[in-house]
């Protein structure tokens, strides 16, 4: 399509090109005044970010960036930090960051105890992977749908202790939960020690009934592990109800904490049983914060966990979650049964939530995003792997309706609908 057709179309959708995309950066604002009933609620919250003005951000999912406030505090403890130096590491550092986890096992349902702070979700069930008693011979299971680097983990475990990973396929489009819970139940066997699923499946925003399968692997005294790298901050949900062993998440995705921040969780009669992966001071040590010594590291990183989780309590988790699943269902319903186009994410709304996953029969997911991105000025990533073809559509709070209707309409058009 001529440049000119290009953006008379834009026009009839309403999508000038100042709508989607800012002429400059706007100045921030801070979600101190929220006015719940006004109908401009959602973008009263967009402008308490800074928005790079050049194309749409799809790809929050990777990371998704701070809103000026949270950057502002996270500077201010940077500074703060730098100015007491020395005598901070050796005075409150410790008390700090036991602030910071007794805040988030508020927020996730657990005991302080059966908490701690890492670098990200790896490090966390790489924690679990590597400490764990193998013995030559016992199995784990995991899908060919889990983060790539948790299964090289588990590929790394299996050359050191002699393991075996069976894998299963998780379906896409499962009819009800029994589907996905037998998936995982059919690959059990008498040597099965560990079971590793995620929470959110990171390349295609599928739920999983975690629940039922841990009740499942339970009862033939497998134990459970849990990527919920994508969950925190995106859905609401308490780990102690999933009646999980382990589980781990990276903070810096959809609690949007500074970069370099994650949580493991180890029940707390499972904490003795793993050997940490570097050694702590004392040996003896039987709490969960000897499993995760890494040495003097950014410490400004812990504290700003408390201000992400506030500024998520001031539009409060269940209005997030419910407005992440809307934004995702408001261009995924758009497109859903058009022909050339597939979406990879669950139709029951109760399966997902902002996380989705399309693609399109032309093109391969890597021309697609290139595509997206050279054309449209939609910034997201290509999937080509196990089964899944398409793009990553990971849209957050300041995600505008314009900014969707721009997606859908590119798509529309890269499919030959318009």
């Amino acid at each position: 399509m001529k440049k000119r057709s290009f953006l008379k179309n834009l026009a009839v959708l309403g999508l000038g090109t100042g709508s989607f995309l800012q002429a400059k950066a706007s100045p921030f604002s801070t979600l101190d005044h929220l006015d719940f009933s006004s109908n401009d609620l959602w973008q009263q919250i967009r402008a308490s970010y800074r928005l790079k003005p050049d194309y749409v951000n799809l790809e929050n999912g990777y990371y998704c960036f701070l809103p000026e406030e949270t950057l502002e505090k996270y500077i201010a403890h940077i500074r703060e930090v730098n100015y007491q130096a020395s005598y901070y590491m050796r005075t409150v550092q410790w008390e700090n960051k036991a602030k910071s986890v007794e805040r988030l096992s508020k927020l996730v349902g657990v005991s302080p105890e059966e908490l701690v702070l890492t670098r990200n979700t790896t490090e966390s069930l790489d924690l679990v992977i590597s400490g764990y008693p193998w013995k030559p011979g016992d199995e784990a299971v995991a899908s060919n749908q889990d983060y790539g680097s948790m299964l090289s983990m588990f590929d790394l475990q299996a050359k050191r202790s002699g393991i075996k990973i069976n894998r299963i396929d998780i379906p896409m489009h499962p009819e009800n939960d029994e589907e996905v819970v037998n998936a995982y139940e059919k690959v059990i066997t008498p040597k099965t020690k560990l079971l590793m699923v995620p929470h959110i499946v990171n390349i295609t925003g599928h739920i999983l009934p975690v629940k039922k399968i841990a009740q499942m692997a339970h009862s033939y005294g497998v134990e459970v592990m849990v990527d919920g790298a994508h969950a925190v901050g995106h859905f609401d949900f308490n780990i102690s109800e999933l009646d999980v062993d382990y589980y781990g998440s990276s903070l810096h995705k959809w609690l949007s904490v500074p970069l370099g921040c994650g949580m493991l969780y180890v029940k707390n009669n499972r904490i003795a049983k793993l050997e940490p992966l570097l050694a702590p001071f004392d040996l003896k040590l039987e709490t969960i914060g000897y499993l995760n010594h890494i040495g003097t590291h950014p410490v400004a990183t812990d504290l700003a966990v408390i201000d992400a989780i506030d500024f998520q309590d001031k539009i409060g988790t269940k209005r997030k979650e419910d407005r992440l699943r809307y934004l995702q269902r408001y261009w995924s319903d758009q497109v859903r049964n058009l022909p050339g186009i597939e979406v990879n994410t669950p139709a029951d709304p109760a399966r997902s939530c902002g996380i989705g996953n399309v693609g399109l029969t032309a093109m391969t997911p890597k021309e697609m995003a290139e595509t997206l991105m050279k054309k449209y000025q939609i910034y997201t990533v290509g999937i080509d792997s196990v089964g899944v073809r398409g793009c990553r559509i990971c849209p957050n709070l300041y995600t505008s309706e314009k900014d969707l209707d721009h997606f859908v309409f590119a798509l529309k058009e890269m499919s030959g609908q318009v």
